[in-house]
């Protein structure tokens, strides 16, 4: 028996005890038994029973019932020999809500244990977030039933048929649905797990990577369920060839006829983020903070609740006791069922200097300079995304330079309701929410703002934005429908019409922030360049893009892409470059801090998501990706990346360096390489578990793919 003892910064002493493999953790006021050491990184799981954390076996990871809870527990080395914990707690869509308590209340137990320094979450089933699945490749299996925890049983010794619709390019999603042929549609993968044959239907507008991902999905099912015996067979929506698998496939369902469009479900619901609003717990009762968030409220003796809408966090002062974290995690739950908020909310807890970029995000003012530890090894897992995180978003502190001294004009009041509509040949499209603020220079739109102003119930600002690209057909819509709406109102609104580059204040204001893309999205431009046989240099997430950031507050934050060149970068301004999935922010050495920070918060905007627990599996074919590891720095060009994009790649990673330097303390000569997909030498595929067979068998697939095109 092995005894070694610990004083953590809290004062709070805790005994650990190795006796055959086991860890007891105990404390003066933690009891969390029986389970393993989790020195090493990787991931511990347990499931409540008995409201208790049992250790789940090894070969159960990735199963996970519907009937049961369970925590995660994710440990990774951080710089400097640190280690970095996330813990997750999974809640079934049918475990009982004394459970989900108990694994609520367990997982601060186990933080507190920890050394209180990790970031909790609380995940629900089907709702996941890309980080928990990222644990589990290639996915996660949900089961019905549930282990010992009050609920039923599963029969797992008779097979029963399901049916999985499965989403993903990268982290999979699989959600078993009812067998029933209204179940299927055209969007969507399909997975039907039989005893004898594992079917795999993709729909006729079904994405290429998601259809990859679920075939990797139907060999894990193989291998795993059925002893690897099974057969597989792949059917193509739409083709209505005599096949063999295909009438099995069909017979299942009752046989063949057409099947619907897709149902919107809660699963398509994008929860929307409202201005972030921050309350003190104390005795279990919530304090609505006054004043612009910044980090000086937060005192450590307390709790606090920062409500974003679509995300709750929880955050947790140093000196604060366990019972009251505890609490804190309870005045979470009530506060999303008092407020209607819907059950898919997520809840995140931090604690003092261990704040993850998220929730700093959203404080006008968090001092430069006091990041832990944790903010390099928890982000820079050699992920792009890590880089844009790392700069503090939405910081506003101490300018390092002077101050922008423009005089602020008149702005309509805030707090009203913004509705933007894309003009679509003789219609108007409404922009979801989440895309409002993005204007394409070949499109119209129509801007209607409803607030409230002194004593009058309603006033309206109502507006049309013209693109400098835009053809004078969608012109004319946009005004002669704008008149429509201004007659409907009864004349109330101020009507006017903007054109590109020309915004007024009053109007950049309504958006945080403004960003205008090349290119249109209308069927009207579209065959207007098809006509003009110009090129669509229309934005795409996916694609290469410069912006131009030049304002630093509410009434100038307008950001404009431009060419993706040298010549365009200017020292007064900041610049954003997309690559895929990756964003890089450069500032000019005569910007100054102001719009930097705007800089960052419209990267955040354009939606960077970092890519959790990399793998060979992540080289996608159609991406190009930047591996960083501390000594050298690989751009990774995959087969289906454009020609002109891939001589890109050098200034790419170069941008990349120049930025790491300060962030990263990445040496500004380290070496910068540039490999291709199936050439990858020993010295990159040595950081990854690397398959040359699985190399292979991709390009083989893709050459195949790309004859076949040719001789269509």
């Amino acid at each position: 028996m092995l005894i070694l003892h610990f004083r953590e910064l809290d004062k709070k002493c805790i005994l650990i005890i190795i006796c055959k493999k086991q860890v007891i953790f105990s404390t003066n006021c933690i009891k969390f038994p029986a389970v393993y050491l989790t020195i090493l990184r990787g991931t511990e799981i347990w499931r409540i029973e008995n409201f208790q954390p049992v250790p789940l076996p090894k070969s159960d990871y990735g199963k996970f019932y519907s009937g049961d809870t369970y925590i995660i527990l994710q440990t990774t080395s951080g710089k400097g020999g640190a280690y970095l914990y996330d813990i997750h707690f999974w809640i079934g869509k049918e475990s009982s809500q004394d459970e989900s308590g108990t694994a609520a209340i367990k997982t601060v137990e186990l933080d507190s244990i920890l050394g209180g320094r990790a970031v909790q979450h609380r995940e629900l089933q089907g709702f996941e977030s890309d980080k928990l699945l990222s644990y589990f490749k290639p996915c996660i299996i949900p089961l019905e039933g549930g282990f010992a925890s009050g609920f039923r049983k599963p029969e797992e010794e008779k097979f029963e048929t399901r049916l999985y619709v499965c989403r993903g390019k990268r982290v999979v999603r699989m959600k078993q649905v009812p067998f029933a042929r209204s179940s299927l549609n055209h969007d969507d993968v399909f997975i039907l797990d039989t005893e004898k044959k594992i079917y795999q239907f993709n729909g006729a507008n079904s994405n290429i990577q998601e259809r990859a991902k679920a075939l990797e999905v139907v060999q894990y099912l193989k291998d795993t369920y059925h002893e690897g015996k099974c057969d597989v067979a792949i059917i193509d929506d739409g083709n209505l060839q005599a096949e063999s698998d295909s009438g099995e496939f069909w017979v299942l369902f009752g046989g063949f006829a057409p099947i619907g469009k897709k149902i919107i479900s809660e699963d398509d619901v994008v929860l929307e983020t409202t201005p972030s609003r921050l309350y003190s717990i104390v005795d279990g009762q919530l304090k609505l903070e006054e004043g612009t968030l910044s980090k000086a409220m937060l005192e450590n003796n307390k709790c606090y609740l920062l409500d974003c809408g679509a995300e709750i966090f929880i955050w947790v002062g140093r000196v604060t006791q366990v019972d009251e974290r505890k609490a804190a995690s309870k005045v979470a739950e009530d506060f999303i069922i008092s407020q209607n908020r819907p059950k898919t909310t997520r809840i995140t807890q931090v604690i003092q200097g261990y704040e993850t970029h998220s929730y700093k995000s959203n404080f006008e003012s968090w001092p430069v300079g006091t990041a832990t530890g944790t903010s390099g090894g928890e982000e820079g897992r050699g992920k792009v995304a890590a880089l844009l995180k790392q700069q503090g978003i939405d910081i506003k502190g101490l300018s390092k330079g002077s101050p922008l001294n423009d005089e602020v004009p008149p702005l309509l009041e805030g707090g009203g309701k913004l509705e933007v509509w894309c003009i679509n040949s003789s219609a108007k499209s409404p922009v979801p929410k989440e895309e409002i603020g993005k204007f394409y220079s070949g499109d119209c739109y129509i801007v209607l703002y409803t607030y409230h102003s002194g004593e009058k119930k309603e006033d309206y600002f109502l507006t049309c934005w013209m693109g400098n690209d835009s053809i004078q057909d969608d012109q004319m819509m946009a005004s002669q429908l704008a008149n429509t709406m201004w007659s409907s109102l009864k004349e109330r609104p101020v009507q006017g019409c903007i054109f590109q580059g020309k915004e007024p204040p009053q109007f950049i204001a309504l958006f945080q922030p403004m960003v205008v893309l090349k290119g249109g999205i209308s069927s009207g431009y579209k065959e207007f360049i098809a006509e003009k046989n110009l090129n669509d240099e229309t934005y795409t997430s996916d694609g290469i893009a410069l912006m131009q950031v030049s304002g630093a507050s509410v009434h100038n934050n307008k950001a404009v892409q431009v060419d993706a060149v040298a010549t365009s970068l200017s020292s007064t301004d900041c610049f954003i470059l997309q690559s895929g999935n990756s964003l890089f922010v450069w500032n000019g050495s005569s910007s100054n801090f102001e719009q930097q920070q705007w800089a960052a918060r419209i990267a955040e905007f354009l939606k960077v998501n970092e890519v959790f627990n990399y793998s060979q599996d992540d080289l996608l074919t159609e991406d190009m990706l930047l591996f960083d590891t501390h000594a050298e720095v690989f751009v990774w060009i995959g087969h289906s990346v454009d020609s002109n994009e891939k001589q890109n790649a050098f200034d790419i990673g170069q941008k990349y360096i120049e930025l790491a330097v300060p962030l990263e303390g990445l040496s500004p000569h380290a070496p910068l390489y540039k490999i291709t997909e199936g050439n990858e030498p020993c010295f990159f595929t040595t950081y990854f578990s690397w398959d040359p067979a699985k190399a292979m068998v991709c390009f083989m697939v893709l050459e195949l793919y790309l004859v076949s095109f040719l001789f269509e």
